[in-house]
């Protein structure tokens, strides 16, 4: 049994998060979340760039519940490489409730898909950020893409807004749905109108199978998660990019927690005050249906849907 110690400084997750004031629609599903671990039974991968606090599916499963989600996605986080077990041991302890997102191998066979769409994966994702995870040729993430499309998959991409313009090509010729993790993560403090900003909607406006989750306030915002001039809603520089999307493309739109949080380096976010995010976001209750309800079911539950 291999021990592992915490990467310095690393932040664990809320223990006690608060009680959303906003109520979710029935059927709501988080739809970015992770298991870390726990790393006696399921270990963290050699070539890690970081080692995180255990988060099980326990945990994950207690705080859908205290915060009224009815479903998961679960994204394979890259602490535990393409070693997907983890994952997987949530999906199948959920009851049909919880959906996943895999990280795979060029030598990956056709066995183990079959045997991940089996277990409740719907998509891989591909990580572009360069300090969490090595390059891949992309020749390899495409062949891995057309391979996913026999079964209806999608692909989730991570990347930051300045590496758009030289990552625009492969995103358009990938043959699935691509899913963009946290709006491309935009640099707030440039303002809503920015050149990067609107380079990122034009990419959605222009590619009618690319979806956009408007999730991780806390990873882009400047103000932080403190009420700023008597306004209670925290997080408020990052409310005008995601009503900008959720407005523009509010079906292909998807929120998650981000749950366990990892590598956040000044604060550990309120899972409670983030759902309270969702509001400021999303205005109305068809839009909350949307983006809670309607837009996961048919991505990720299309039988349910």
């Amino acid at each position: 049994m291999e021990n592992f110690t915490k990467t310095p400084g690393w932040l664990d997750w809320h223990a006690a998060p608060s009680r959303p004031r906003f109520t979710l629609p029935p059927g709501s599903v988080d739809a970015h979340c992770h298991v870390f671990g726990p790393g006696d039974v399921f270990p963290y991968a050699p070539e890690r760039k970081y080692t995180p606090c255990d988060a099980s599916r326990h945990e994950l499963f207690a705080l859908r519940d205290h915060l009224g989600f009815a479903r998961n996605v679960v994204v394979q986080a890259t602490c535990h490489g393409d070693d997907n077990r983890a994952m997987v041991d949530a999906l199948t302890h959920s009851a049909g409730r919880a959906r996943g997102v895999a990280t795979v191998r060029r030598s990956v066979t056709d066995t183990e898909l079959e045997a991940l769409n089996a277990a409740g994966v719907r998509g891989v994702r591909f990580n572009f950020v360069k300090r969490l995870v090595d390059f891949t040729p992309r020749d390899e993430l495409l062949e891995i893409a057309q391979r996913i499309k026999h079964w209806g998959w999608h692909v989730v991409v991570y990347f930051e807004a300045v590496d758009l313009p030289e990552l625009w090509d492969f995103f358009s010729a990938l043959p699935t749905d691509v899913v963009v993790d946290h709006m491309g993560r935009p640099d707030v403090g440039k303002g809503v109108d920015s050149p990067e900003f609107a380079l990122f909607l034009r990419f959605l406006r222009e590619h009618p199978h690319v979806w956009s989750k408007v999730s991780c306030p806390e990873r882009l915002s400047v103000s932080g998660p403190k009420a700023v001039d008597g306004e209670q809603h925290p997080y408020r520089d990052v409310v005008p990019f995601a009503r900008c999307v959720v407005e523009q493309f509010p079906d292909r739109v998807l929120w998650g927690t981000d749950w366990p949080h990892p590598n956040l380096k000044d604060h550990m976010p309120d899972d409670g005050l983030l759902v309270d995010f969702i509001p400021h976001i999303a205005r109305t209750q068809a839009l909350q249906r949307k983006l809670l309800v309607d837009n996961p079911m048919r991505l990720y539950w299309p039988e349910e849907a």
